[in-house]
Parts: C-alpha cells; sequence; structure tokens
C-alpha cells in the first residue's frame, strides 16, 4: 500500500502559497483494508474515505470512464491493481496531476519530497500554464468552469490557458454538455471565482468562449456591449482589489444587466430598470444564486441612481433612501451599497480617461500638416486628438 499526497496541496506547495486542503490518494489498498483501519466511507459507489481524526480525503486510486452526459455521466473503476500514474491520468490540468509519496495513512509526513510527474506539471508551473492531461479533459464539462476558476486565482501571477486546451474547452461549449451541469456546481466554481483577487478574469474568460449561454444568456447580451462590458470588468477588478464581500461582487456583475447605469440620457428608465430586476432574479433562480445575493443586486440597481447622487439628494430623499434600503435595521448594508456606487463610479471614470488614452495615442505626428512650426505643432497635435476623442 502506497499513500500519496496530491493534488491542489502539491501544487500550492510548490507554488509556495497557502494549503487549505489536503487530498490523498491510496495505492495498492481495497475497501475492507480502509474500513479496517478506521476510515469512513463517502458514498457507496464511490472510493473516498474520511481520515479518523484529520478527516482529511483518502481516494483509492481509480479511473473512471464516460457513459452519459454531464459530469455525473461516469463509471468509477476502483481496484488495487490501479496505478498513480492512471489515477492521475483522469484530472484536469497537469499542475493538478502531481503527487508526493508520504509515510502511512496515520502520517502524512513526505517520505523524501519528491514530486511525481507524470505528464508535465512542473514544467506547466514553471511556463505559467494551464494545460489539460489527457483528451478526456473534454468528457467533464465542469472542467471548462474549473480552468477558467484557476486562470483567474493565478492570473496575477502571470498564469494563461494553452491554446489546445482552450480548443477543448470552446468545442465542450458547442456541444451544449454545459447544460447538463447542476446549478449548484455553477454557483460552486462562479461564487469562488468572483471572491478571487481578478474576479473580472474568470467572467471576462467565460463570455468569450461562450460559455455565458446555458445559465447566464441575459449577461451574455448585455456584455456584447462594449462600453458595459468593460466598464464592468473594470469595476469587478476594483472589487477584487478592494476585498470587497460577494454581495457586493456579484451587485456589481448585475449592474451589466441594467443599461441604464451606463446611459447618462436613459438614467429614469423605469421600464429598464424592472427588465435588469427581472433578469437579475432569473439568473438568481437558473444558477441557484443564494437570495441574500441576488436580493443585494436588486437593491443595488434599484438605488444606482441615488447612491451615485447621494451629495445632491435633499433631507426627505435621504430619508427615503434609508428606508428603502433597510439601513435603520442594517446600517452596513448602506455602507456597502455605497461603497459598490463608489467602484461603479471609478470603474467609468477609469474607462473614460482609457478611451482618451487612446485617442491621444491614435493621434501622431502624421496626422496633422507637415509644415507646422514649434508650439503649433503641439497646438495641433492637442486639436486633433481632442476631434478624435470627441467621435468615439
Amino acid at each position: 500500500m502506497q499513500i500519496y499526497l496530491v493534488g491542489g496541496a502539491v501544487r500550492d506547495r510548490l507554488l509556495k502559497r497557502p494549503i487549505k486542503d489536503k487530498d490523498f490518494v491510496v495505492v495498492g489498498a481495497t475497501v475492507t483494508e480502509m474500513i479496517d483501519a478506521g476510515f469512513q466511507q463517502v458514498g457507496a459507489d464511490f472510493p473516498v474515505f474520511l481520515h479518523p481524526t484529520s478527516h482529511e480525503e483518502y481516494a483509492l486510486a481509480r479511473t473512471e470512464r464516460k457513459q452519459g452526459s454531464g459530469y455525473k455521466g461516469f463509471s468509477v473503476h476502483a481496484s488495487p491493481d490501479i496505478s498513480l500514474e492512471d489515477d492521475l491520468r483522469r484530472r484536469d490540468l497537469t499542475i493538478n496531476a502531481m503527487a508526493i509519496e508520504v509515510t502511512s495513512l496515520t502520517d502524512d509526513t513526505p517520505i523524501d519530497g519528491q514530486v511525481i510527474d507524470y505528464y508535465g506539471g512542473l514544467q506547466d508551473l514553471e511556463s505559467k500554464t494551464l494545460r489539460h492531461v489527457s483528451n478526456a479533459f473534454s468528457e467533464d464539462p465542469l472542467r471548462v468552469l474549473r480552468t477558467v476558476r484557476f486562470y483567474s486565482r493565478y492570473y496575477d501571477l502571470g498564469f494563461s490557458i494553452a491554446d489546445d486546451t482552450l480548443t477543448l474547452m470552446r468545442q465542450l461549449v458547442d456541444t451544449g454538455e454545459l447544460a447538463h451541469l447542476s446549478a449548484e456546481r455553477i454557483w460552486q466554481e462562479s461564487s469562488r471565482a468572483t471572491m478571487q483577487l481578478s474576479p473580472q478574469v474568470y467572467w471576462q474568460k467565460l463570455f468569450e468562449i461562450g460559455a455565458f449561454i446555458e445559465y447566464f444568456a441575459p449577461l451574455h447580451h448585455a456584455w456584447d456591449n462594449v462600453q458595459i462590458r468593460e466598464t464592468v470588468q473594470t469595476a469587478l477588478y476594483f472589487a477584487g482589489q478592494m476585498r470587497l464581500n460577494l454581495s457586493q461582487r456579484w451587485a456589481l456583475l448585475m449592474t451589466s444587466l441594467s443599461s441604464s447605469l451606463f446611459n447618462s440620457e436613459n438614467s429614469e428608465s423605469t421600464s429598464n430598470v424592472s427588465t435588469a430586476i427581472k433578469n437579475i432574479s432569473g439568473i438568481g433562480n437558473k444558477a441557484k444564486v443564494p437570495k441574500a445575493h441576488t436580493q443585494f443586486a436588486t437593491l443595488f440597481v434599484q438605488q444606482a441612481e441615488k447612491l451615485s447622487t447621494i451629495n445632491n439628494l435633499n433631507a426627505a430623499e435621504k430619508i427615503d433612501l434609508i428606508q428603502a434600503c433597510g439601513a435603520h435595521k442594517e446600517p452596513d448594508k448602506l455602507s456597502q451599497l455605497l461603497v459598490c456606487s463608489h467602484v461603479l463610479q471609478l470603474a467609468t471614470q477609469h474607462c473614460q480617461m482609457m478611451l482618451a488614452l487612446n485617442s491621444f495615442h491614435a493621434v501622431s505626428m502624421t496626422d496633422i500638416a507637415p509644415d507646422l512650426k514649434g508650439p503649433a505643432i503641439g497646438a495641433a497635435l492637442r486639436q486633433s486628438r481632442i476631434e478624435h476623442l470627441q467621435v468615439q
């Protein structure tokens, strides 16, 4: 019997990041031997056991075969003759398919610390690449979301997704396999990704590969508008940097559905806000978003206009806003809403200035009269850049 620390614990140890959970694979053991050692089996059809004291997961080495749609359509085979290499082959990414042998079932001290790497995980860690282990990747649609979540998690370290892995992800989306995922798994992956330091990366990549369609269709349509997409992505970036909570981040994402927030000429459109609230509720129901997050996002979209102009509200309007937000019962909620409003305004200002910066760089000496001299050159460049920005 050999016991190996596997997956995320090995990956994060090599990245020198905190290890949150430890998972182990046991090679050469039977169900009976695990139970006799005091381990508790989790589920009748899946060879995973909980350690009697640490409650960490120990799984028998196993293989899987695709037999149906979705991530549940697998038959699992576990036996003492399945090797570690066979077990690791079924994993999603190479950086998650490495192992370190430990002493025993009761002692997880590494024997020598050597990393067992059959599929190039060490090289991909070095090159900061997220790459699938094998073509079995395309048998599980959940791996599309997991890969994008890891991309979001390690984006600030410079990681990217390998081109061939992106191709498999797009193929999985195109087959409609994501429709077979449970809403609970969709939310689990999405909420974890949204709490990363760069949450915008997760949603941006899902949009790029067309993975919004099944559960977030209104968001997909809203992000066809470049202004909305870039502003909300910037807001999510700021939310990550400022460590906003999940309700706040979800609210900022859901502002995508209220185009009036991004169009000053249509800022008081009641029908637009009503449609946005309906879509927020629809996404919440379809993706099993916890009610508290949907309610907070709805409240923010409803009150966004007043929150953004709070200095201009009269006494009556401020009292009404407190009542509408329930701030007389939960003062912290008003503070959180105001922070969301501030972040959205910052994002809007940032995007506007990036547009101005693009206009600045778009005009060069070749765009002005060649015979100009001295200060006239600077004046002409300035005027041309102004005119370029005005038509954007």
